[in-house]
């Protein structure tokens, strides 16, 4: 949902105010969740903390070997939205899968990777709640996630490389989620 009501922020405001929570409380979260199964790059991370930001995630969840605030490049990438940002680490994408599925019923489970069993990202039908799984930089999203997701997303490639970077992977199916909104 675009809340026009609430006042944006720069990125030099962001970088040097601290958060106010009484405004923090009032931003409108979307049902939406991110998981992030052991992505390594830390401007990768303050990358997908500065999208969840930009749709109002409800959550982000940080698995695995996956960096975790307080982190100077993650915070400098993110340009300080790991603080507006709900956020947890799970030891495990299977625990945070697990955990996510007991406390939000109904939950979609979306892996973004290519496999033999994924779907072009355009052709799934996405329902609130849901959750994005994005994975390792060189290895994707692992086998065992995969196996325990509801359905694998994967976009197109035209040219000679099969992905792309997993925070612009995540931006694009963010923003096709969010076409499917329903509960605005």
């Amino acid at each position: 949902m675009y809340n026009n009501a609430m006042e944006k922020r720069t990125a030099n405001q962001l970088r040097k105010l601290p958060v106010d929570d009484e405004v923090k409380k009032k931003i409108k979260k979307n049902p939406v969740y991110i998981i992030v199964d052991n992505v390594l790059d830390t401007y990768n991370i303050g990358s997908i903390f500065r999208l969840a930001d930009a749709v109002a995630v409800e959550k982000v969840f940080l698995c695995g070997e996956t960096e975790t605030p307080p982190n100077h490049r993650i915070k400098k990438a993110s340009i300080n939205t790991t603080e507006w940002v709900d956020w947890e680490y799970a030891a495990t994408t299977l625990g945070a899968i697990e955990k996510l599925r007991a406390e939000v019923p109904g939950v979609q489970i979306v892996a973004v990777e290519l496999d033999e069993k994924s779907v072009p990202y355009d052709q799934i039908e996405y329902h609130f709640p849901v959750a994005l799984i994005v994975g390792h930089e060189t290895h994707g999203v692992s086998p065992e996630v995969l196996a325990a997701s509801d359905v694998i997303a994967e976009m197109p490639m035209w040219g000679v490389n099969i992905s792309l970077n997993v925070m612009v992977s995540l931006g694009v199916m963010l923003y096709e989620v969010m076409k499917h909104d329903t509960h605005k």
